[in-house]
């Protein structure tokens, strides 16, 4: 099976003291971190794909685009979903969105990842790095 548009999947988290943006460093407030929920919408990504990339292939994440619109607490539920929208030789767009546990949109975005051979990837950083 290929990369193609239309695949998707989504993720679901609770959001702890460890996701907030204080502790991350990403602001003083106890709420969800940017950089956690960017991470969040790059697993969705990730697994929409994971069934399709043939031996030896991961992806990898190359451009971001994401509004974070709403805040949301430890302890709500966070559901993201990422869906392809376009590929283009290695290159595969997804849009990405995140909803609350009201069903309100928390952000929005789009995510560009490169499907690489994960040996020469590591291989072109020197020795030491292999694949996880």
């Amino acid at each position: 099976m290929t990369i193609r548009t239309g695949l998707d999947a989504g993720v679901e988290h609770l959001v702890t003291d460890d996701d907030t943006a204080a502790a991350l460093g990403s602001g003083d407030l106890a709420v969800l971190a940017t950089p956690r929920l960017l991470a969040w919408c790059e697993a969705a990504t990730c697994a929409a794909v994971h069934g399709v990339l043939g031996p030896g292939e991961t992806t990898v994440g190359s451009r971001v685009s994401l509004e974070h619109r709403a805040a949301s607490a430890v302890g709500d539920r966070v559901a993201v979903r990422a869906e392809v929208t376009g590929v283009e030789g290695r290159r595969v767009a997804f849009v990405v969105r995140a909803v609350g546990p009201d069903g309100a949109v928390l952000a929005e975005g789009a995510v560009e990842r490169v499907v690489v051979d994960a040996v020469r990837f590591l291989a072109r950083l020197g020795p030491g790095t292999t694949p996880a």
